[in-house]
């Protein structure tokens, strides 16, 4: 579903006027619930590339991972060797560092184990959605119980790159949390999008 962009005079996150890249992400993606694996998978390693790193720098390249990692495609990750990993890292268009690069192809294989056992890693993910009841303020905090135990039980399975940090960014951007700030214009049309979705694996 495709709503109109609100005017950009309006109240929003502050963080949308920060970059001239951040307004329509925020207006049409951040915050709205995600159930496609292959999204999630995306997501996860994005936020693992901006580790130590602006978010700006992640999404202006957007477009150049997705075609250097096969649209973040999970079986086709499993099976990049090596040769893959010193291709990547010749690679100007996308964040040249070998151990985030190892991660996506190492987690790629993580995920296919995920797959085998819980039948989507969306089903997995959506798992650690907090109550409500258990939300801080909008944008008060960059981690949560939530997104702890989520890095935790990634790790535990042999994730790289999915720290607390990490994984909250990654729950705010896929909808599992609603943090955009109260007065924020897009902030009732994310949560109709949450109420809407069909939690996967219920």
């Amino acid at each position: 579903m495709t709503v109109p962009m609100p005017d950009p005079g309006m109240p929003r996150c502050s963080w949308s006027g920060a970059a001239p890249e951040f307004l329509a992400y925020h207006d049409t993606e951040w915050g709205f619930p995600v159930g496609d694996d292959r999204r999630l998978f995306e997501k996860l390693c994005l936020e693992g590339f901006q580790s130590g790193l602006s978010w700006r720098t992640i999404l202006v390249k957007r477009e150049n991972f997705r075609a250097a990692f096969d649209g973040f495609d999970i079986p086709s990750l499993a099976r990049f060797t090596e040769h893959d990993v010193e291709r990547l890292l010749q690679d100007a268009g996308i964040v040249r560092h070998r151990g985030k690069i190892e991660a996506v192809i190492g987690n790629a294989r993580r995920a296919e184990e995920l797959l085998d056992r819980e039948g989507s890693l969306a089903a997995f993910v959506w798992r650690y959605e907090p109550a409500p009841a258990d939300l801080p303020e909008p944008q008060s905090v960059s981690t949560s119980p939530a997104s702890t135990a989520l890095s935790k039980d990634l790790k535990r399975k042999g994730w790289k790159f999915v720290g607390p940090t990490t994984m909250f960014a990654f729950m705010q951007a896929m909808g599992l949390i609603n943090d955009h700030v109260e007065e924020c214009v897009i902030r009732a049309e994310a949560e109709r999008r949450r109420e809407a979705f069909t939690r996967p694996g219920r």
